[in-house]
């Protein structure tokens, strides 16, 4: 075996020089420690409260009840005061049509005139020679002789039925129409409803979900910063490990309680949608495995506008207007009515003995009434109805275009959405990988703190992004179910 001889007095210099620097970085190390202030305390994130998303199982945990977002959307369908003011229109409209069409009905009126003469004109009209005594008439010769009562009173019984009327035909004819409208009205509100209420509800879940986030990424920054601090006094790390680490928590921590005050408005907003009482409480609960499970939809289908509701309000509308034309152009139809009148006739001069005697009296017949020249207002009025159904028809074609505006905008965010949900989900797994092995090299001193800071950083932003891409993609499937038709209520 060759021996390497090594010349020790040589290497006198290098030995010398390595010392004298192991020194300097000893003294330079310990200059500061005694610089960097020791904390105070160290924050123990893992007691900081937070709310989490809950579930049934843990319902009345805090002293509230928990509602799903069916319960929710339940809920709202009866107290949301917009919903129930477009319910008692409808019932208002149901009552205007019976007023409207009570004139079909036979119209009794009864009415009556007591008179009393304060003075009274003498002359009398006679063509012959005779006396008169109350309310008989005597006489000789070829004239008679009549005199007036001081006192009269007659009533009368009043009976009148439509037999035909260009009015009370178009009111007949456009009353299921305008039920049918207002009825539209409070499906509209309905569907807006549904939507609004999801869209918020899932907005309280993902401010939620961004808390819960926020926590975890909290509580491994405390977890870091005590790590850090511990190898900084014990002269593992440098100072500038420890102050990034209080940095980054920081700045999580700020995250956390804005996270936390943002959704104090966010269930006010939700409650006001239902129509909660403000100074009542509610958590939200949802199950996962069916959110994930909703967030499917057939994206084949093509857009049916007869089943929007602005379709089925705009061919009311039309309806509506034909039957204005159409009365319009009958309003030549004569108004025939049915009447019949009984009277009983009081009169006497002393007013004590005035209903001593009665004289009835009835009659009987036919009114009819012919429209023969209006100054061709009819005309004019028909012209007009018809301008307004060319209005009515160009509102349809418009109203194609911004459905058709509304189905594909919501098809391409959902297919965007869903495929930005689909990469998120990958990108936590992949940052969630990342982070733990950089943390352990960190730990074993293969790499700086700053990849540690990196890694941090790329996992909270990518379950961030997750989070969002999952409530983005849930609410663009309901843009995208009534664009297309299809929410249920």
């Amino acid at each position: 075996m060759t021996r390497i001889p090594i010349n020790i007095y040589g290497l006198k210099p290098f030995l010398f020089a390595g010392l004298l620097s192991l020194s300097l970085s000893a003294s330079a190390q310990n200059i500061k420690k005694k610089q960097t202030p020791v904390p105070e305390n160290v924050p123990d994130t893992p007691t900081v409260g937070f709310p989490v998303i809950p579930n049934a199982t843990d319902a009345g945990k805090n002293g509230g009840e928990y509602l799903t977002l069916k319960q929710c959307i339940d809920y709202a369908l009866i107290h949301q005061p917009a919903l129930n003011k477009a319910l008692i229109n409808t019932d208002i409209t149901r009552t205007t049509n019976s007023i409207n069409l009570a004139a079909w009905l036979p119209q009794v009126n009864a009415n009556g005139n007591l008179i009393h003469y304060i003075q009274q004109s003498n002359s009398n009209i006679s063509t012959g020679v005779g006396t008169s005594t109350g309310s008989t008439t005597t006489g000789s010769g070829t004239g008679t002789v009549r005199s007036s009562y001081s006192n009269t009173f007659i009533p009368e019984l009043a009976v009148s039925q439509a037999i035909l009327s260009p009015g009370l035909l178009y009111a007949a004819k456009s009353a299921p129409l305008l039920v049918k409208q207002a009825q539209q009205v409070t499906d509209s509100t309905k569907i807006f409803l549904v939507s609004a209420v999801s869209k918020s509800f899932y907005n309280v879940l993902l401010t939620l979900q961004q808390i819960n986030v926020l926590k975890e990424d909290t509580a491994r920054l405390g977890k870091n910063l005590r790590d850090a601090y511990h190898q900084y006094k014990g002269g593992i790390v440098d100072e500038t490990d420890y102050l990034q680490a209080t940095i980054t928590l920081n700045n999580s921590v700020a995250q956390l309680k804005q996270a936390n005050e943002n959704i104090i408005p966010q269930y006010a907003a939700l409650k006001q949608l239902m129509g909660y009482e403000p100074e009542k409480n509610f958590n939200v609960s949802i199950d996962t495995v069916q959110m994930m499970a909703d967030i499917q939809i057939d994206t084949t289908r093509q857009l049916e506008y007869e089943k929007r509701i602005e379709y089925k309000q705009i061919q009311t509308r039309k309806d509506l207007q034909s039957q204005l034309t159409s009365y319009y152009k009958y309003a030549y139809l004569p108004t025939i009515s049915g009447f019949f009148n009984y009277s009983l006739q009081y009169a006497n001069n002393n007013f004590s003995n005035l209903f001593s005697r009665s004289y009835p009296s009835s009659i009987v017949g036919v009114s009819l009434s012919i429209p023969i020249f209006t100054g061709f207002a009819r005309l004019h009025n028909i012209h007009k109805s018809q301008l307004q159904e060319q209005i009515v028809h160009w509102d349809e074609v418009d109203l194609k275009s911004q459905l058709y505006k509304e189905y594909t905008s919501g098809l391409a965010s959902y297919k965007s959405n869903l495929f930005g949900f689909n990469v998120q989900r990958k990108n936590v797994a992949m940052a969630r990988r990342v982070y733990f092995v950089v943390n352990l090299q960190y730990k074993q001193g293969v790499v700086a703190y700053l990849n540690v800071i990196t890694a941090e950083s790329n996992l909270i932003t990518a379950e961030i992004n997750y989070t969002n891409s999952l409530f983005q993609l849930l609410s663009s499937k309901i843009d995208l179910e009534k664009a297309m038709g299809d929410i249920t209520y």
